[in-house]
């Protein structure tokens, strides 16, 4: 950047004809980007929960431009290097403050993988919901040969059949995308081991900090940025992608308005196919925050050794005398 551009404010410009001192500091260079980026993460999270309105005005209705801005402010943030910055320092924040208390560590750990257990165990049940709908599914198609099918509670909702069998997938969609981070809570996906199982119980620790911070972590993130445009591209008009910048996008708002996908696979099909993309972008977040616990986790058990393997670990079991099927999937 130009030496001579000048700057006025240091967070964000307080004429129109300048740039912010910290834009300027961070075009100095890569280190001061970064540097600058975090320092700023700190000021944009403080402002995002001062000023509520210029992110979530959109909530109540669309019913005015400011209320359009807002969504388009919305969108551009929940994909923006700003919103990554926040989480990194957020992240970071917590890693520092539990090395000084590993106490306060294990009270995260604790919190996270909480709410991984407590959504798996709840949305499990949709497997079952699944199972007994397609044998209604085939009665009512196979024995009382009729077309429709009514489900009742106060309210009539009544689909073809064809809508109630496409339908089964979003069931299937609920279990794997919610009850992802459940699993490997419970040591329940496949391990596919080469050298895990040969070293030693620290060097197993340190495999697994590695792993959620340079595999599950980038995964998390990659699959968020890709899913959340594209769950945006099917809920609103005009389309958004992750190339328009927030001038552009708040050029769109003048002419925003929900378009819901409702197109479905067949004419009288399941057609709710943008709960699809937001189950994606839920499971991203799940297993970003279930990395940073199993981070923290490895850490704590390599520190304090064998004895803290499994710490306030919630395991279910199928029963007495099931051990030996438990973590074999």
């Amino acid at each position: 950047m130009d030496e001579n551009i000048a700057c006025s404010g240091f967070f964000s410009a307080t004429a129109e004809d300048t740039i912010s001192c910290l834009d300027k500091f961070e075009a100095s260079g890569p280190l001061q980007w970064f540097s600058g980026n975090f320092l700023e993460s700190f000021y944009n999270f403080g402002y995002a929960l001062s000023h509520p309105s210029s992110w979530l005005g959109w909530i109540g209705g669309m019913d005015t431009a400011e209320d359009k801005q807002a969504l388009m402010q919305f969108i551009y943030y929940g994909g923006s290097r700003e919103l990554f910055f926040v989480i990194l320092s957020m992240f970071l924040l917590l890693t520092v403050i539990g090395l000084w208390r590993n106490s306060f560590m294990w009270g995260c750990v604790r919190i996270l993988e909480g709410v991984a257990n407590t959504i798996g165990r709840f949305f499990v049940w949709a497997g079952l919901l699944m199972v007994l709908q397609q044998i209604v599914i085939v009665f009512m198609q196979r024995i009382f040969s009729t077309a429709e099918m009514t489900l009742a509670f106060g309210m009539p909702f009544t689909k073809d059949i064809s809508w109630w069998s496409e339908e089964l997938k979003f069931y299937n969609a609920l279990i794997v995308t919610l009850c992802a981070t459940y699993t490997f809570v419970q040591g329940g996906h496949v391990r596919v081991d080469l050298v895990y199982s040969k070293v030693s119980y620290r060097t197993k620790r340190v495999i697994d900090m590695f792993g959620s911070l340079f595999f599950m972590m980038p995964t998390a993130v990659l699959v968020w940025m890709y899913g959340w445009y594209f769950m945006w591209r099917n809920m609103i008009n005009p389309p958004v992608s992750a190339s328009d910048t927030l001038e552009r996008l708040m050029m769109k708002s003048r002419a925003v308005r929900w378009n819901v996908e409702t197109i479905g696979f067949s004419p009288n099909g399941f057609d709710a196919y943008f709960l699809f993309k937001i189950l994606l972008i839920t499971y991203a977040a799940l297993v970003f925050l279930q990395a940073i616990a199993f981070f923290f986790r490895s850490y704590l058990e390599r520190k304090e050794g064998m004895e803290s393997e499994g710490k306030y670990l919630s395991k279910d079991s199928l029963g007495e005398g099931e051990e030996a099927y438990e973590g074999t999937h």
